[in-house]
């Protein structure tokens, strides 16, 4: 079984804030994440296949090649 992140841990691995993470998920960009409950305050996870999948798909060779059209870009 996979061990999920926390949104401070999915954060790091991010290089980003827990803050500018949370700011992402309400926009609906950012690497998709797992609910965990259904009130508004439940908790979140995030899968880290996920974070890398997210990752690899904005790692490019040149600004020119820099172009992302998949939805829940950042």
């Amino acid at each position: 079984m996979t061990t999920l992140l926390n949104s401070n841990a999915a954060a790091s691995a991010l290089g980003i804030s827990p803050v500018t993470l949370k700011i992402w998920r309400c926009k609906g960009k950012g690497p998709r994440f797992i609910k965990l409950g259904e009130s508004k305050q439940a908790g979140v996870a995030y899968d880290p296949a996920e974070i890398e999948a997210w990752k690899a798909a904005r790692t490019f060779t040149s600004t020119s090649a820099a172009t992302v059209s998949h939805p829940g870009n950042a």
